[in-house]
């Protein structure tokens, strides 16, 4: 009779564990659509839920005109949030690049391309929402088409050349070009190749 009575108290336990545990596992928080776009690899980056990231970015002073080490221009999220990218393609509007402590830096927010209807080229659908700061690699290969470079085809550019021609153009321009990016598995753009539109 001993013997039914503690296996009856172990099921009981266990099931009252298997429960407790079930309920746990079910609950959690809701955080809208930061989770959502963290889901999908070409979806919008967002915050985390409080609002910071961690930072990737190189200690020491940026050169005269250039926003700090560690910070991001004002009107982007914090260096670090590309990671959402990691080892990902996407297609990206690049505002702005600058370069401090031998490191490229780019300011990109998603986009859409569309074939141009009479040319063999693209269209840019712009992207809407805040742009984020990601680095490229030290080694990052950069392919250039019309109107940044100087062909139809792509070409490679030093990172260098890129943010000259880039920066030298207005940012209603830089508004209708588009970029594929490769990202390495730590969120950085290992590869950047410009869209060609007439």
């Amino acid at each position: 009779m001993r013997v039914v009575h503690r296996r009856a108290a172990t099921v009981r336990c266990l099931t009252a564990l298997t429960l407790g545990m079930l309920a746990l596992t079910g609950c959690s928080t809701d955080d809208g659509p930061a989770a959502a776009a963290a889901s999908g690899t070409s979806a919008a980056p967002a915050p985390s839920p409080d609002g910071t990231a961690p930072s990737t970015a190189p200690t020491g002073t940026a050169p005269t005109g250039t926003a700090p080490s560690g910070t991001a221009p004002s009107g982007t999220k914090p260096i670090g949030t590309g990671t959402r990218w990691a080892g990902t393609k996407q297609f990206v509007q690049i505002d702005d690049a600058r370069t401090a402590d031998g490191r490229t830096y780019l300011s990109v927010r998603p986009a859409q391309k569309k074939p141009h209807p009479q040319f063999e080229a693209w269209v840019i659908v712009p992207g809407e929402g805040p742009y984020t700061e990601v680095s490229m690699t030290e080694d990052a290969q950069v392919l250039l088409s019309v109107p940044l470079g100087d062909a139809k085809h792509p070409a490679a550019y030093a990172q260098a050349d890129f943010v000259g021609r880039l920066t030298a153009r207005p940012s209603s321009d830089r508004a209708l070009l588009g970029y594929d990016l490769s990202f390495d598995g730590e969120g950085r753009v290992t590869r950047v190749q410009s869209l060609y539109t007439p």
